[in-house]
């Protein structure tokens, strides 16, 4: 079935997955350089344990709001799988219609952190506090996209005409 919102999901899904990769791949050199530092030039640089931490918490709040998207996020099946497809498609909304609320409280009360934390510095990285939180209410609005766009299609799951068939 064609998707309702055109290619721009995909194409944010792929990004937000390849700028994660990416971030975890800068983390992995800085906590390297951070040690090489510490042990070989017994000169550990004072910025490396907050960049990595900065780019934690945005490469694993973009992940997740992709992995929304892709449905590879953390899910336990066995009641979906026990009842029969009639009833899991409404199972399925409830579960989407979930994850956006959960993206709408990430949204609110992450734009609260970054409002109360914009004034406060990162000491050794001289960026703003609320910057490092701004992954959250950017994600949350994401998750709530995502969310319906997998409602907009009419399959949340998209796989119930596979599974009813093999009923």
């Amino acid at each position: 079935m064609r998707d309702p919102l055109g290619p721009w999901p995909e194409r944010g899904s792929i990004f937000m997955l390849a700028a994660g990769a990416v971030g975890l791949i800068a983390m992995t050199a800085i906590i390297g350089y951070q040690v090489f530092g510490r042990y070989i030039l017994h000169a550990s640089p004072s910025w490396a344990e907050e960049a990595s931490l900065l780019l934690m918490i945005w490469y694993v709040f973009f992940a997740a709001a992709a992995g929304v998207h892709e449905q590879f996020h953390i899910r336990i099946t066995a009641l979906e799988n026990a009842v029969s497809p009639a009833i899991r498609r409404p199972m399925r909304w409830f579960v989407h219609g979930c994850v956006a609320l959960a993206g709408l409280s990430l949204a609110i009360w992450g734009s609260e952190l970054v409002r109360l934390t914009w004034d406060h510095e990162i000491p050794t990285l001289g960026l703003s506090r609320g910057f490092a939180y701004l992954p959250l209410p950017l994600s949350g609005v994401l998750m709530i996209l995502f969310s319906i766009e997998h409602l907009l299609r009419g399959d949340p799951a998209g796989d119930l005409d596979d599974e009813a068939s093999a009923d």
